[in-house]
């Protein structure tokens, strides 16, 4: 965050959401504490967050006594379609994979029984897994009795209300146990055919900026924020579920539009950044989650620091590419291009996340996988578990904030 303490959301916040959400449950928790910066106005230039020096030691010294195979392990984000708790916590303990992905057939019936599920899915607990969900509200809402605006409904209020949204929402997703939200869209489009259109939080880039800032700060210390699906799906047409949706749109042309909710969100401090399965042609051919060079601009031109995951690469095998046919190899070439954590959803079965771990190991053994990639990005994992370890049932730590700011 761009500041280390945040001051009482204002009464016309919590008005405008109440406007927006009549039906909200009396019980639902009450939003946290917000920014006082101005949520309406489009974000400031600010100063790039950097790691605390002491988080990521920590994280540095755990990782060093680390396996390489418990290295490989750790990077992966696995998924088993069950509720059952005891089936949960074996593949957790059998893999030691350092998180896991709801979806719909992980959430029972209320609150009491997915923090059941969510606490069976942890093996250590100075080293929890990183627990997500893709919560936006709305028409990706894996947890039902969510009842906070959606972000079709955002888009035309004012940005205090997504703020207020957000804050509920991260608030109700970490009293169940869940700690990691991919549950920001920064996407831009202002085509009504999209299938985005309604999980877009503006259909300009200033208007998704300040919203995207605003939904950040709004699940800060609550749940680690996560935007996504960067570089910007908005500008490639095509469902990328089934297909790598393409755009000729170039590096300056980026800059100028589809790259500003993202640099916005990173500026605000958000610790994940997930990125897309499409291809903007004339920057890489190929999907921006395998591209090494746009790994290199969120890193080097956006100053992103946290850790950046892929999206489900299932994907990439719908797309009927034969390239991404082999759902280890894309996890291994996603790794190299500059991703910390893979996961995969679609087409997975129990037994995927041990094959991504054995075939991360083959990588480094061979070469292919440098050991120093996977070294940097299991430590980036690693501080946000640490954190999580730390904070308990209190305030998380922003990994990429200094002390100031």
């Amino acid at each position: 965050m761009r500041a280390a303490h945040r001051t009482t959301l204002t009464a016309a916040a919590v008005a405008l959401v109440a406007a927006l959400c009549a039906s909200c449950a009396a019980s639902a928790p009450t939003p946290s504490a917000s920014s006082s910066a101005s949520a309406s106005a489009s974000p400031s230039p600010a100063p790039t967050p950097s790691p605390s020096a002491d988080a990521q030691a920590r994280a540095a010294e755990a990782v060093a006594a680390m396996s390489v195979r418990e290295r490989a392990a750790s990077v992966v984000m696995g998924h088993v379609p069950t509720t059952d708790t005891e089936v949960l916590h074996d593949y957790m303990a059998s893999t030691g994979i350092g998180g896991f992905i709801l979806m719909g057939a992980n959430i029972p019936a209320d609150e009491a029984a997915l923090r059941a599920l969510t606490s069976s899915l942890t093996v250590d607990p100075a080293r929890p897994p990183l627990i997500a969900v893709d919560q936006e509200g709305g028409d990706v809402a894996r947890i039902p009795w969510d009842s906070y605006p959606a972000p079709y409904e955002l888009q035309t209020a004012e940005p205090a209300a997504t703020q207020a949204a957000y804050a509920g929402r991260a608030a109700l997703l970490r009293s169940a146990g869940v700690t990691v939200n991919f549950g920001i869209v920064a996407d831009v489009t202002a085509d009504s055919g999209s299938f985005l259109r309604r999980r877009i939080l503006g259909t300009t880039p200033d208007a998704a900026a300040s919203r995207v800032v605003a939904a950040v700060d709004g699940e800060e210390g609550t749940v680690f924020s996560t935007i996504k699906h960067f570089p910007g799906h908005g500008a490639a047409p095509g469902d990328s579920h089934a297909v790598i949706p393409s755009t000729p749109l170039t590096l300056d042309q980026w800059r100028a539009a589809d790259a500003l909710p993202f640099r916005a969100g990173i500026e605000a401090g958000a610790p994940l950044l997930m990125f897309g399965h499409l291809a903007y042609t004339s920057v890489d051919a190929a999907p921006a989650s395998l591209s090494p060079e746009w790994h290199r601009i969120a890193r080097e031109e956006l100053g992103f620091r946290g850790v950046a995951v892929t999206d489900d690469l299932g994907m990439l095998e719908s797309s009927g590419v034969p390239a991404y046919a082999d759902p280890v190899r894309n996890a291994v070439a996603a790794l190299v291009a500059g991703n910390d954590m893979v996961l995969t959803v679609i087409h997975s079965t129990p037994d995927t996340a041990p094959r991504v771990v054995d075939g991360i190991v083959a990588a480094v053994e061979s070469g292919e996988l440098a050991d120093e990639r996977l070294t940097e990005a299991a430590t980036r994992v690693m501080a946000l578990r640490l954190g999580l370890a730390e904070a308990g049932d209190g305030p998380l730590p922003c990994p990429t904030c200094t002390a100031g700011g």
